[in-house]
């Protein structure tokens, strides 16, 4: 969907969404609207449930003499709860309401909010990136489908007190949006389509934008001493890859950040296979290695002034005559030695030598991993938070709040001596699990085993990557969770 910005006024024709507060008290656009109808906007909402909320709509098709093809009204809530995702809320929400009622294009007018937390210019802008991360779908594989159930609206323009300035502000949020839907893309994807040769190609993809690529085949990784993630994918027919991206937007002598992500890009649990049911779900258990080479498309996109690292090892789990047995033990790149209890803790094996490769080799100012790591952390926080774990209060007190402010919550969890101690073996240095209780902190805990001292974050996203529901920035599938999150996590305090 095309986003465009104009000055803050009717459109002559067409579709347009105004809105209104907490209470019903109307917009001065919606009022303008309302003026030009004869009362027909109030007289909807004395006739209706709508009180303003930020979840209330109101849609009046072709009103008074058919000037406009429909007038949608949507609630923003309460003025001082108005901030940047309010807004951004507010622009999925017309996305939805328009495609919903047929509307090819439509104007949306957000006028300043008094009291609001954000100004007339960047809540336009971010209600045009709203309605542009709710217009994403991934339908390339549908060859058949009812007319009333393809999207319609094909442009918004957004009406803003200074156009050129919400122009401004909405750049950087466009090449967000890229990434985001890079993202939805790549754990969407099958797993036919979608493993480690083809998903180090996206990475790769990303030469165009700036961004240094490298990818490592299984030769280069055993030359390293990677046998904690060789191990994981020595029962399948496809080659493992390491992928290394590298953003030099900083100086040269400037420390980079550095990303992390788990690629399995399919799970069957290799020997300790999982039940057939909901396997198929696996098909986005590599979606930690999809939130970096999303935010790193990001990165690049809106010319990011930090330097950056991703790296993802990218692997398939799969049981042949050839896999990894329960009971084997494995050397890792950094020496240590792990007894593998449970094929399907592969995650975890995958992680520790693609951390201990990038610190050893970037020296990194910190490293975050992002993992969809254990079933555990849905029981402990649902599908609402991802959980954070971290040797580093700053770093952990910096994502914390970046996920709030854009939606992306992470709840921190806690990490402890008491647990480290659940992992030990007997017959090597460690075990890949701990046991029945705390499963999610027992496998951060192995992590960091593997950090050497770095600031480090841990996101187990395995409750977040892909939702079952409708959100208003993004439909169900996949959400692309962690790309706005890191993103304005460099925004605000590694950027020069």
């Amino acid at each position: 969907m095309k986003i465009r910005f104009s000055k803050l006024e009717l459109p002559k024709d067409g579709s347009l969404v105004v809105f209104a507060l907490k209470g019903g008290d109307l917009l001065a656009s919606a009022q303008a609207v309302d003026k030009a109808l004869d009362g027909a906007v109030a007289r909807a909402v004395a006739a209706s449930r709508f009180k303003g909320g930020g979840g209330d709509a109101l849609v009046l098709p072709s009103p008074g003499e058919g000037r406009w093809e429909r007038v949608v009204l949507l609630g923003l809530g309460k003025p001082a709860d108005f901030d940047a995702l309010a807004a951004q809320n507010a622009g999925g929400r017309a996305a939805t309401a328009l495609n919903g009622a047929g509307a090819k294009s439509a104007a949306l007018l957000l006028d300043p909010v008094d009291g609001g937390k954000i100004g007339g210019a960047e809540a336009a802008a971010r209600a045009g990136f709203g309605a542009r991360l709710r217009s994403y779908r991934f339908d390339r594989y549908r060859t058949k489908e009812k007319p009333d159930r393809k999207p319609t609206l094909a442009r918004m323009t957004v009406g803003a007190p200074d156009a050129a300035a919400a122009r401004k502000a909405f750049r950087p949020l466009d090449s967000l949006a890229d990434g985001v839907f890079l993202t939805r893309d790549l754990v969407s994807e099958p797993p036919n389509i979608m493993y480690p040769e083809t998903l180090a190609a996206q990475g790769e993809a990303l030469r165009e934008l700036g961004v240094e690529v490298e990818v490592l085949g299984e030769k280069e990784m055993r030359d390293l001493g990677m046998g904690s993630l060789l191990g994981v994918g020595q029962g399948s027919a496809r080659e493992s890859k390491l992928l290394v991206m590298q953003w030099k937007g900083g100086g040269a002598k400037e420390q980079p950040v550095a990303f992390i992500g788990k690629g399995v890009t399919f799970d069957t649990g290799g020997i300790s296979i999982k039940p057939a049911a909901g396997m198929d779900d696996m098909k986005w258990d590599m979606g930690g290695s999809g939130v970096v080479i999303g935010l790193m498309k990001a990165l690049a996109g809106r010319k990011a002034k930090c330097n950056a690292v991703g790296v993802a090892g990218l692997v398939e789990n799969m049981p042949s005559g050839t896999a990894q047995r329960p009971g084997d033990i494995v050397t890792s790149m950094s020496g240590q030695t792990v007894e593998v209890l449970n094929t399907d803790a592969e995650g975890r094996l995958v992680l520790a030598d693609a951390l201990w490769y990038t610190q050893d080799r970037f020296k990194p100012k910190f490293m975050i991993d992002l993992a969809t790591l254990t079933g555990a952390i849905i029981i402990a926080l649902g599908n609402e938070n991802c959980g954070l774990f971290s040797n580093n209060d700053e770093l952990a007190d910096r994502i914390a709040a970046a996920g709030k402010a854009v939606g992306e919550r992470a709840w921190r969890m806690p990490l402890g001596d008491a647990y480290d101690k659940e992992l030990t073996s007997d017959a090597a240095d460690m075990k890949n699990i701990g046991g029945r209780g705390a499963g999610s902190i027992t496998a951060a805990q192995f992590l960091q085993r593997f950090v050497n001292d770095v600031p480090w974050a841990h996101l187990d996203i395995a409750g977040v990557t892909w939702s079952k529901k409708d959100k208003p920035t993004a439909p169900k599938g996949g959400t692309g969770f962690g790309v706005q999150l890191l993103d304005r996590l460099v925004a605000e305090h590694y950027e020069a």
